[in-house]
């Protein structure tokens, strides 16, 4: 029922800007963010030719050259791309390509449920997981006969996710998710991708369990840091300024807005986000920073936003992209985007909904 309501919404808002003669992308909530709209005159151009750089460098089956290109999980991300700049699968200047990204993800699913499709790094889980949310927000928003695929596709790739928490695990691991489906240990990076791929679902309507919720909160709690407020990747302090914006965005989103854990990610992302540039996995790092700050906003927003932006427009190449060293251009230029776009508010899973209490203690 929530994917036809999310259907009828976009189409009435389409039909509502061709109605006014309004952009073929309507934005159905401006932002009113201050800081935001002191860049955004100079954040636009710069979002949309980085999805005119995607759009051109997509091949016609939906995948991207070199770099994990050819897995399911960066088409996945490319077409979030698309959707947080408020761009549709059904009209607008990028609905091939969004349909691509579509089309080339739900062909890489395995009978077991899993999408698995080329190269995908380390493991088929992440790119699982982020397959699994990409399809979950873009949800409602196709035509009919992709709808249908897509409500296929879901029930056995959320499955999987369930079955792969439950794998019996030692209590540190216990409620996470690692690189393959019967990992027998976790890891935060994979297992906040699972983590928002399943809440994605149960806001559509999915049959997720409250528990599956619970466990995969109470993982990630276990690998925060009590004195500093960081997570850690593996434990409470590896990988730190790449990963604490992940710890609290998952928390944010799962029902612990403004909770001391929170507040105290937060912190040690304010102590630290100006030795990001540089680290490995960078712009991993500053996407979930934006993300989480925009979540639990203020003063912490308001401070990230400016530096993110004047650090990394200018980093920006002339042909639209960004390239990241370890994961290369497609990705790079994908997730520089969504960190980008946290103010437009167009995906349905980063929107803060503090009702949902799945996750609480």
């Amino acid at each position: 029922m929530k994917s036809i309501m999310r259907y009828l919404f976009h189409t009435l808002r389409n039909a509502l800007c061709a109605l006014f003669f309004l952009p073929a992308v309507c934005h159905a909530e401006e932002t009113a963010d201050p800081v935001f709209e002191k860049w955004r005159d100079r954040v636009d151009p710069s979002i949309e030719n980085a999805l005119r750089y995607l759009s051109r460098v997509q091949q016609p089956d939906g995948s991207f050259p070199a770099n994990y290109g050819d897995s399911s999980g960066i088409p996945a991300l490319v077409g979030m791309a698309y959707l947080s700049k408020g761009h549709l699968p059904t009209e607008g200047p990028h609905v091939t390509p969004i349909n691509r990204c579509i089309d080339f993800v739900l062909a890489s699913q395995k009978p077991d449920g899993l999408f698995e499709r080329g190269h995908a790094g380390s493991g088929p889980m992440y790119a699982h997981n982020i397959a699994t949310l990409f399809l979950s927000e873009v949800s409602g928003m196709v035509d009919p006969a992709r709808q249908e695929k897509i409500e296929k596709a879901l029930p056995p790739a959320l499955s999987l996710i369930l079955r792969a928490q439950a794998v019996k695990k030692d209590e540190r691991n216990q409620g996470g998710w690692r690189y393959h489906p019967n990992s027998s240990d976790s890891d935060t990076s994979c297992s906040g991708w699972a983590l928002m791929a399943l809440r994605s679902a149960k806001l559509n309507g999915a049959a997720v369990p409250d528990q599956a919720i619970a466990d995969a909160v109470s993982y990630l709690r276990g690998h925060q840091h009590a004195e500093k407020g960081c997570f850690g990747y593996t434990g409470r302090d590896d990988h730190a300024r790449s990963l604490t914006g992940m710890g609290l965005l998952c928390l944010e989103l799962c029902g612990l807005h403004g909770s001391e854990e929170s507040t105290k990610a937060a912190d040690f992302v304010m102590r630290t986000y100006r030795e990001l540039p540089g680290d490995q996995f960078e712009f991993y790092g500053n996407y979930y920073n934006a993300q989480g700050m925009f979540q639990i906003g203020g003063r912490y927003w308001s401070e990230y936003a400016d530096w993110m932006y004047s650090t990394y427009l200018k980093e920006q190449d002339s042909d639209g992209s960004w390239e990241s060293r370890e994961a290369g251009r497609i990705y790079g230029t994908a997730i520089m985007t969504l960190a980008f776009t946290v103010p437009y508010r167009q995906l349905p899973i980063y929107q803060r909904d503090e009702t949902v209490d799945e996750a609480q203690p």
